[in-house]
């Protein structure tokens, strides 16, 4: 296997642990004014979060650190194009971090309010608009070939607000929300645990049926595509295991609904991916204006000595991020919360 290849496949295990554990983040951040119903309920759900938080963010760091190093040519065209949506995900980030150290600073329940519903848009907003621009990555984008032989983005950020990128922006949007809504009931007891289990198997539902929907339309925008049958498998695995989880969640087996939505997301971004290659971005306006991975790639000195850079580093930051969530395991209950803390 080349190692342009390998950098595709590694960039994209990177993005799939970002939206795996960051979209849990999300779907807490969407669940707080669904499930809480007073300011406990709402400490209680952060606290499912907080020590990790920051540290599942980190994948979208080295993700996009290894896609400018890997992949220069894609960086720079994807992040010129998608300048506005990309400035509206990082506010959004912006915000929901502030918001969870400043919301406990005891100025009053007006501030507090603020702050909360910072957390609740800034978790809505980052996976709508991630969402729209990968499906827009699969459908096809208004790119050219410049004289330079770089590509340039021609068209805006409503260009992106197309049905199909839409449809995949919602789709990823309900799946970090009920993976979120799956997490607090793992993470939580009593009457959290309950509500946050009925409330990810009514979104549960709305996810299945607008997740289905995307599948199919990419299934069929790809049935020219030589990797067809790879396509449609990573797609029908997706499809089992939201089934699967949905059904294990509404049983009371968090973990396994959790299990399930983890493989819903990982073989869902697996479908786009398997859509995209060998390509990075697909030109709507000519297909010749494609970008490919290797058009798009760094020299193979710098891919080689990335693969060992990752070789090396990789396994620890996995063990280290492993260790973290094997120490703040247990659940958590509104008896844990102090009256008097924030």
């Amino acid at each position: 296997m080349e190692l342009t290849t390998i950098w595709f496949l590694i960039v994209g295990v990177l993005l799939i642990g970002y939206f795996v554990l960051d979209g849990f983040d999300f779907g807490v951040g969407m669940s707080m004014p669904f499930i809480s119903k007073d300011d406990t309920d709402r400490r209680v759900m952060i606290n499912t979060i907080g020590p990790v938080w920051d540290l599942n963010e980190t994948w979208l760091i080295v993700a996009g650190a290894c896609l400018f190093a890997a992949f220069p040519e894609w960086y720079a065209t994807m992040f010129s194009g998608f300048y506005l949506a990309l400035l509206l995900i990082l506010v959004a980030l912006i915000l929901r971090g502030v918001s969870f150290e400043y919301r406990h600073q005891g100025k009053g329940k007006k501030w507090t309010n603020w702050f909360d519903q910072f957390i609740m848009w800034g978790s809505f907003l980052p996976p709508l608009l991630w969402g729209t621009a990968f499906a827009n990555l699969v459908q096809g984008l208004p790119i050219t070939r410049m004289d330079n032989g770089g590509w340039l983005y021609e068209g805006t950020l409503l260009t992106l607000l197309n049905p199909y990128g839409l449809l995949g922006g919602i789709v990823v949007m309900l799946l970090c929300f009920t993976h979120g809504a799956v997490f607090i009931a793992l993470k939580t007891t009593g009457e959290i645990r309950e509500r946050a289990r009925a409330l990810a198997t009514r979104v549960g539902i709305v996810t299945i049926v607008a997740a289905a929907g995307f599948l199919i339309w990419t299934i069929v925008m790809n049935l020219a595509s030589p990797h067809l049958g790879l396509i449609i498998a990573c797609a029908a695995i997706a499809a089992v295991a939201l089934i699967a989880g949905w059904v294990a969640n509404l049983v009371g087996r968090e973990g396994w609904a959790f299990v399930g939505n983890t493989v819903t997301i990982a073989f869902a971004l697996l479908t786009i991916f398997a859509a995209l290659f060998p390509n990075l971005m697909v030109s709507s306006i000519d297909p010749a204006f494609s970008m490919t991975i290797e058009g798009a790639a760094s020299s193979p000195k710098t891919l080689e000595f990335m693969t060992w850079v990752a070789v090396i580093t990789l396994p620890l930051v996995l063990a280290y991020q492993a260790w973290t969530y094997w120490v703040f395991r247990k659940r958590v209950s509104r008896e844990m919360i102090p009256a008097a803390a924030h």
